[in-house]
């Protein structure tokens, strides 16, 4: 097996004084689609801020691509974060919100806006460019914000219960189209998912990792973690 492209060793971190994660480890290949699977408050969360950079842990050491990222801030990691309300900027356009990211990186609109485009397309909003975020329905404002967040090319995706507020029908419809999606990144971008919700890691994921308390449970593939659950 090749060498982790992202390694979590001991990774410890607790609120007010109560422990929320406990001694984490964890290692993810190259391309995978992992799925962090637990309840509210069992850390997977605040698992992927620390990994983002966002918030720091008090133990423990996170690794990319044979790098040690540890004080290294958010905006170099060139890592993508969606959260569960999409985070949009509602005085932008659509196409404004997609071509964001690209702009903080200093990407030229000549090579923005026609990145932007292709991943509306891709998430079958063609058309939607002048829209205000405001004025779309809340599976269309989940399209765009995952468009924005795949929009630099992030070298790890993480996903933090991009479906939960849906209805059924329309959560049904955009997991089915986020497999797709993950499935064409699935050779640049290696994908975290956090979810409470087993059917969507069942359905997206290489491995599954369970996680209860702040520490893992379990960690298997989808077959595994159905067959024996822990």
């Amino acid at each position: 097996m090749n060498e982790p492209i992202l390694r979590l060793k001991a990774i410890t971190k607790a609120y007010d004084g109560a422990p929320l994660l406990r001694g984490l480890t964890l290692d993810v290949q190259a391309g995978e689609v992992v799925c962090l699977l637990g309840p509210s408050g069992c850390g997977k969360s605040t698992l992927l801020r620390i990994i983002a950079g966002i918030e720091q842990q008090e133990a423990g050491e996170v690794w990319f691509d044979g790098k040690r990222l540890d004080g290294q801030p958010a905006h170099a990691r060139n890592f993508g974060l969606m959260f569960q309300d999409g985070a949009l900027f509602p005085h932008l356009s659509v196409i404004d919100n997609i071509a964001f990211g690209l702009r903080m990186r200093g990407a030229p609109a000549g090579e923005a806006l026609p990145r932007a485009r292709a991943l509306l397309a891709q998430v079958g909003l063609a058309g939607f460019e002048q829209r205000k975020t405001f004025t779309l329905s809340g599976g269309e404002r989940q399209r765009v914000a995952l468009a924005r967040t795949l929009a630099p090319g992030p070298r790890l995706l993480m996903l933090d219960e991009p479906l939960s507020a849906l209805d059924r029908e329309l959560h049904d419809r955009l997991l089915e189209e986020l497999g797709e999606l993950l499935a064409r990144a699935r050779g640049a971008t290696t994908t975290l998912y956090v979810t409470h919700d087993q059917q969507e890691a069942f359905a997206l994921a290489d491995r599954i990792v369970v996680m209860r308390a702040g520490a893992i449970a379990q960690v298997g593939t989808p077959d595994d973690v159905y067959r024996r659950p822990a």
